[in-house]
């Protein structure tokens, strides 16, 4: 998203001095700080939602100099608000986060200092952990075969195959797999690596088995449409971009069929490739160099995942249970 082509954004519960510095705001977030689309989406739909609310509590259009003047009761209100629709920890804490922004984005450009947003306590998050696959079913999980009876070509199967075992073998978000060009996958034999784009546009160096470069020449071989060297390496059935949600489509069918629980997703995967290495001896830094994580403290819950495993083994077989 850039300045110079993004969107003037239409509000009907604020003024257009609001709608205005709306859209310069999404236009820094994207081109500067370079968030990811979808977080944008989600930070332009919260402050909407404040937006909304904050009209309708107080009974008339919001404008600058009112959104400016916001008090701390307002924004619990607003809090309040979306916790009563049944709303997670983690999105309340992302709309906070996303208002904030806004808030300081203002108070940059002159516009004015919301105060009251800096004196609200983020909400209090619940811990879970990752739920990793057994290596067994991760494993089936990038085999053609495991969906043979389904009723689809050939080439799609070997598509999601190869897909899905890129997300074990290498730990890579479903994002960064389907945003691989031709020319960055190497053939088998010919390279080990992969070099990816993640989160804010960073690259990193992943290791690559040779097996799942295998697959994943396998559905080359057998894909109907060109695949150019800088384009996409994976395609979908009408030979345009991959949707993520295809991959997660055939998740859920290959669930049924190994009898998996709901956890069992596509970015589950990525977990059980990071749970797995611990558990063999891996080095915490270097999964965290593997996995693109730009704390340590992020890759850390995966020692929690390790530990529990233990204790329900000693739980199980120690002779004196």
């Amino acid at each position: 998203m850039s300045k110079a082509t993004a969107p003037q954004i239409e509000l009907a519960s604020a003024d257009p001095d609001i709608a205005r510095e709306m859209t310069r705001w999404l236009s820094h977030l994207g081109a500067e700080r370079r968030l990811s689309p979808k977080t944008l989406e989600a930070y332009a739909r919260d402050l909407r939602q404040c937006l909304n609310f904050l009209c309708g509590h107080w009974g008339e259009r919001v404008t600058l100099k009112r959104f400016a003047a916001l008090e701390a009761t307002d924004i619990r209100a607003f809090m309040a608000m979306r916790r009563a629709d049944d709303i997670a920890g983690r999105s309340l804490m992302r709309a906070l986060a996303g208002l904030r922004s806004f808030g300081r984005f203002l108070e940059r450009e002159g516009k004015g200092k919301v105060g009251a947003l800096s004196a609200i306590r983020a909400p209090k998050v619940a811990k879970s952990l990752p739920k990793p696959l057994p290596m067994a079913s991760a494993k089936r999980l990038a085999d053609a075969d495991e969906r043979a009876g389904e009723d689809r070509e050939s080439w799609i199967l070997a598509r999601d195959a190869a897909v899905m075992a890129l997300l074990y073998g290498s730990g890579l978000r479903i994002s960064e797999a389907l945003g691989l060009t031709r020319r960055e996958v190497p053939r088998p034999g010919e390279g080990d690596v992969l070099i990816v784009t993640g989160k804010g546009n960073k690259t990193r160096m992943v290791p690559v088995l040779q097996n799942v470069l295998a697959l994943v020449q396998d559905y080359v071989a057998m894909c109907p449409y060109p695949l150019p060297a800088e384009g996409p390496i994976f395609v979908g059935a009408r030979g345009g971009p991959l949707s993520p949600r295809i991959i997660q489509l055939a998740m859920e069918r290959l669930r049924g069929a190994l009898g998996l629980p709901d956890s069992a997703t596509p970015h589950a995967l990525r977990h059980s490739f990071a749970t797995h290495l611990l558990s063999r001896g891996g080095d915490l830094r270097a999964i965290q160099e593997l996995l693109g994580h730009a704390s340590l403290s992020t890759t850390q819950i995966y020692t929690g995942i390790d530990a529990e495993r233990l204790l329900e083994v000693y739980a199980s077989a120690h002779p004196r249970r």
